[in-house]
């Protein structure tokens, strides 16, 4: 009883997307992709996505690099890391 609760209940969390006219070459090298993974392709693109969309986009990893070193402070002069640049030349 509590498994199909729990079956319930993880499907009505998920949604359906469709995409249309995907070339037949890419469908072909991701259906390739699932079933070297033995997987299904909804399974293979799922975890694609899901993937995607647990990483960052540039503009949001930027964001957060920004926000970091706004709030660093620095104790490194322009100064010390030319003379440390240098010094390694010679």
């Amino acid at each position: 009883m509590l498994a199909k609760c729990w079956q319930w209940w993880h499907n009505a969390s998920m949604v359906q997307i469709t995409i249309r006219n995907v070339p037949q070459e890419v469908r072909d090298k991701l259906a390739l992709r699932a079933a070297q993974n033995r997987q299904s392709m909804q399974e293979y693109l799922r975890a694609e996505l899901e993937h995607l969309a647990s990483e960052p986009t540039v503009d949001e990893w930027l964001e957060e690099v920004r926000a970091h070193k706004a709030t660093m402070e620095s104790s490194v002069t322009r100064a010390a890391i030319l003379e440390a640049r240098d010094a390694d030349r010679t």
